[in-house]
């Protein structure tokens, strides 16, 4: 999804087309840091879904966030875009670039102290 801002209706969003992909019978546990939009009192949150908010300041716990500073290092700093509609398609291009790599987001998320190595 592409949404032009990060706000609770935004969020909403993101949550029906998840609970729309969850298998008949299956429930998610979605993982989530504390930004505002993620744990408003105003989230439709679906039934097959349950937000299991991190703790506060701990991005060691959140994975995702070294998969945001990845693609930072690798495809999105220092450019100078014409206008919002190439900077979408690059970011676009990027996303596409790292879910063909699903070997690279699984060693960029792991978390050895998780795992026991």
């Amino acid at each position: 999804m592409i949404l032009p801002c990060c706000n609770t209706a935004a969020m909403n969003l993101h949550l029906a087309a998840i609970s729309a992909d969850i298998a008949p019978g299956r429930h998610a546990a979605l993982l989530l840091d504390q930004a505002g939009w993620h744990l408003s009192a105003k989230l439709t949150v679906p039934d097959n879904i349950t937000i299991v908010p991190l703790p506060a300041k701990c991005p060691e716990l959140n994975p995702q966030e070294n998969v945001w500073q990845f693609m930072r290092d690798n495809w999105l700093s220092n450019r100078v875009f014409l206008n919002a509609d190439v900077l979408v398609d690059h970011c676009c291009d990027a996303w596409n670039k790292l879910e063909a790599q699903p070997w690279r987001i699984m060693s960029i998320g792991i978390r050895e102290w998780a795992y026991g190595f």
